[in-house]
């Protein structure tokens, strides 16, 4: 893509980049009150039965997805144009989906600067390693990654150690700014957590509100996974870096349907969102729709999603994604054409 070609169609989207008042405000009022009409329905339905508590709290988990997703774009600076405004908003629906509000934002600032830089990996993404470095690493460096891509442990433990360690803990690099925030949303936390338990009773309490937050969790790293790990996904050297091909290649278009692009505020239009993280999530289907070539993003469904498991490893030869058996078989091979060579020098 040449750089008139990257700079016309990075104006295109630009008619979008504005926020609007009305619209932030009506987002905010179909999410967050049905959320904690759901948590109160849930806890009450404890008295019924507690499979009608699990069926509200899947409910209720998509409504934390969507709180997520007004957290982030405050993140981006795009839901409101006022800056303090994006900042309040921000920190208390972090409180509400347990992420700090400054650590996130930075990590997930690195995260659209360097999407796809093979270079810069390691903020705010999810581990990739390449053929090559899979093949060069250490027997517990393998181990290490593959268990860290099994998905048992990344969306069954990943949740977990997400909202108990990763967003509890300042980056050792952290500005004063970042610290404070981190530490008023963790008093927080724990401020707003005693006063429910307090109020409906430590075992009500984790009956209800651990499986909203897990399933919450589970779906927002699936929804972040299937984003990036495509088979033809956007990988290259810092010398060969774009960040409008990272953008458009490297993000996919996650085709979901209506009511969940509705509770996933329109994420799915990921790639609309790498080239112009200033457009508000509720801007992203329209300025999808009216610029052809974000149309001819990598496009997947729900179901083609489901193969993106198997991608573990990024062969750069080949620009694709691979699973861990072929490269075991490749492993295989080369070992035996090693052999092979071998008994031939030595037969000579």
């Amino acid at each position: 893509m040449s750089k008139q070609k990257t700079a016309e169609l990075r104006k295109s989207v630009s008619p979008y980049e504005k926020a609007d008042m009305k619209a932030s405000i009506k987002q905010m009022i179909n999410t967050i009150p049905p959320f904690f009409i759901l948590w109160f329905l849930a806890y009450q339905s404890l008295e019924i039965s507690y499979l009608l508590t699990l069926g509200l709290g899947i409910i209720a988990a998509g409504f934390v997805v969507r709180i997520f997703i007004i957290f982030h774009d405050c993140c981006h600076g795009s839901f409101f144009k006022n800056k303090k405004l994006n900042n309040v908003v921000g920190t208390l629906s972090g409180i509400v989906t347990m992420f700090p509000y400054e650590k996130w934002k930075r990590e997930h600032s690195i995260h659209h600067a360097t999407s796809g830089n093979l270079d810069k990996r390691g903020t705010g993404d999810i581990w990739v390693m390449t053929v090559e470095e899979y093949k060069e690493a250490s027997w517990k460096e393998r181990l290490s990654y593959r268990m860290y891509r099994n998905p048992l442990v990344m969306f069954g433990l990943g949740p977990i150690y997400l909202f108990l360690v990763t967003n509890r803990f300042n980056r050792k690099d952290a500005r004063k700014k970042e610290r404070k925030n981190t530490y008023v949303t963790n008093i927080s936390i724990v401020a707003l957590y005693t006063a429910m338990i307090l109020l409906v009773g430590w075992e009500a309490f984790l009956l209800v509100h651990a499986p909203i937050m897990f399933i919450s969790g589970f779906l927002g790293i699936w929804l972040f996974y299937v984003q990036h790990q495509f088979e033809d996904s956007y990988f290259e050297d810092e010398s060969e870096w774009d960040y409008v091909k990272a953008a458009v290649d490297g993000s996919s278009f996650y085709k979901l349907p209506r009511v969940l692009q509705w509770v996933t505020g329109n994420i799915g239009y990921h790639h609309v969102h790498h080239l112009s993280p200033r457009v508000p999530n509720y801007h992203l289907e329209k300025a999808h729709e009216s610029t052809p070539p974000l149309q001819q993003a990598t496009t997947i469904t729900m179901r083609s999603s489901l193969a993106s498991i198997k991608f573990r490893l990024y062969d750069e030869s080949r620009k694709t994604f691979v699973s861990f058996n072929e490269v075991k078989q490749q492993i295989k091979k080369e070992k035996m054409s090693i052999e092979l060579r071998r008994m031939q020098t030595k037969s000579e």
